[in-house]
């Protein structure tokens, strides 16, 4: 036993060390029974003395001497024991650190899912930056922009970043981005809106993370007209840095990247693109106007002879004569390769132009697979390419694969919409052609495609509808020449001739190709005329020669030697 000698508090438990109510440390107490006097005697402890306690039974009280009354202390109600305090405190501290963990926790998961969101975005429209300068004149500033940094954004490896022809049919339109990103099938929106007064530019752009619903990065940018390159290279890292999570020197050198330090060089080379686009005989002579300027003031800036390759090549067939444009285009993309061989969309393009102009096949491939060593988004051939050689299942493959990366590119749906009919799959041809005319019921290439599908079908009163259609949008000599030929092959002799006298007239005030007269010839089954006009169309190097075998108004011509003679003057097989 033990006992407390500050309170005299007895503790039965030998193992207790200290007071349970006011800590002092206990002290044993040991004793022993006088079996005689029935008393019971306590060991000395220290100096005290022996104390005899009468036994209760045998005690005489007569004997024993009389003192005051005794007080008998309250007994002292036990504190919580020491194990009793650690409970409590052991549960506090518990508490308080699962609480602690779970702030931690909920930190740590809105990190990474901040972490997440930045990094997990691989797809992106950028939408037509908004032009709220209040005047056109600055239109070709918020379309240059949006171009100039679709095409950075597209140097980031593993993104997939929408092409111009994709998203600039949303240009003007209040189009909600949880619909454009379905459309186009994109995890993320950027839009922009651009304002310049004098020489002051402003430029707001947003990023919305579309699964999220949320604005997930804003910026606005204020600068000098003369700050134009750098903006640019600004905006590209700071959008390039909120889509990845890192970026490595290689990956923001080719963000960046602004090809000119001239100002006045960029807005001569964004005012050409905007002119060059409107696709219109005025707008491809301004364009090219602007890029020549450009190039006065920064003679090595390859983008600038870039735009006038492309330019020279959109005239080719339709305002200017191919041996007038095309030695140009080849011209100016071999001098913007010469400045920088890195350049995928000129090798593509330089590749198109060897295609279609000089029919040299194993250049035109070389050109093509090397745009696709350099920017994956490339395909390694063009799919044209394999129609014009009778690789159809190739080029229906290949098509189909480009498509489903751009499903809103009209051109591209076209293109696949003629691959089909060439390869004699017509009816899937026509539901292609429908797809298109959805996106844009105005397109005149499309009711080009349907009239000749019809008429493949024999549905002639349904072909000339669509001709008679595709003429009303475009009055083109292309248009023009199917539309006759479709009356020949019809039966209305009378209706083809018209369009032949109407096609000589037209060629007194602009360029129309001897392709457009041969087909109108081919239909009126005037065999002798087609070959001639054919044969002035290859030696004019027409670029719609290069689909000469699988050309479907030439269907009764092909049996002729003459016809096997010009495919093989043309690399082709017959």
């Amino acid at each position: 036993m033990k006992r407390c000698p500050q309170c005299n508090r007895f503790e039965a438990d030998d193992a207790l060390g200290f007071c349970r109510t006011d800590g002092t440390p206990l002290i044993v107490v040991s004793w022993e029974i006088d079996a005689e006097a029935g008393t019971r005697v306590f060991g000395s402890v220290g100096t005290e003395t022996v104390t005899n306690e009468l036994s209760e039974v045998n005690a005489n009280l007569s004997n024993v001497r009389q003192t005051g009354p005794t007080t008998m202390l309250a007994e002292r109600s036990d504190p919580p024991s020491t194990q009793g305090l650690s409970r409590v405190k052991s549960r506090w501290i518990l508490l308080v650190s699962v609480f602690a963990i779970l702030i931690i926790t909920a930190a740590g998961y809105a990190y990474y899912l901040t972490r997440k969101t930045n990094s997990a975005i691989s797809s992106i429209a950028v939408i037509p930056f908004v032009n709220e300068s209040g005047s056109s004149d600055a239109e070709y500033l918020s379309d240059g922009m949006t171009e100039t940094l679709i095409s950075s954004l597209s140097q980031l490896p593993n993104l997939n970043v929408k092409p111009r022809s994709s998203v600039f049919r949303y240009k003007g339109k209040d189009t909600n981005p949880q619909t454009i990103a379905k459309e186009l099938n994109v995890q993320a929106v950027l839009n922009g809106r651009v304002t310049q007064r004098g020489t002051d530019v402003s430029l707001f752009v947003e990023l919305i993370d579309v699964a999220l619903d949320k604005v997930v990065w804003s910026q606005q940018y204020n600068r000098k007209q003369a700050d134009l390159v750098t903006l640019q290279s600004d905006i590209a890292r700071d959008v390039s840095s909120r889509l990845k999570s890192k970026l490595s020197g290689a990956d923001e050198a080719k963000v960046t990247k602004t090809y000119t330090a001239s100002p006045e060089a960029y807005q001569l080379y964004l005012k050409g693109n905007y002119y060059r686009t409107q696709y219109t005989e005025d707008g491809y002579q301004k364009g090219i106007e602007c890029y020549q300027k450009a190039l006065e003031i920064d003679p090595n800036y390859a983008l600038a002879y870039h735009g006038i390759a492309q330019a020279y090549d959109f005239a080719n067939g339709f305002w200017l004569p191919a041996k007038e444009a095309m030695p140009k285009a080849k011209a100016a993309a071999m001098r913007a390769l010469q400045l920088d061989d890195t350049l995928a969309e000129t090798h593509y393009l330089l590749g198109k132009i060897v295609f279609w102009y000089e029919w040299d096949w194993p250049a035109a491939e070389r050109e093509w697979k090397r745009a696709h060593e350099l920017d994956p988004t490339y395909p390694d051939i063009y799919p044209v390419y394999l129609v014009a050689i009778g690789r159809f299942d190739e080029a229906i493959r290949d098509q189909e694969s480009v498509l489903r990366k751009l499903p809103l590119d009209l051109n591209m749906n076209m293109d696949l919409a003629g691959i089909l009919l060439e390869a004699s799959q017509t009816d899937r041809s026509i539901e292609q052609t429908r797809k298109a005319l959805e996106l844009d019921p105005d397109f005149w290439w499309a009711y080009q495609n349907l009239g000749l599908a019809y008429a493949r079908k024999k549905q002639y009163t349904e072909a000339i509808a669509a001709l008679e259609k595709a003429s009303s949008v475009d009055n083109s000599p292309s248009n023009l020449g199917y539309l006759g030929a479709i009356y020949g092959i019809a039966g209305k002799e009378a209706d083809a001739k018209r369009v032949l006298g109407e096609l000589k007239e037209i060629s007194k005030r602009r360029y129309v190709s001897p392709y457009n007269i041969a087909v109108v010839y081919a239909g009126l089954n005037d065999k002798d005329q087609a070959f001639e006009w054919l044969q002035k169309a290859y030696e004019a190097r027409c670029f719609e020669m290069t689909l000469l075998k699988v050309e479907t108004v030439f269907d009764n011509l092909r049996s002729d030697p003459r016809f096997k003679d010009l495919l093989k003057e043309m690399n082709l097989t017959a």
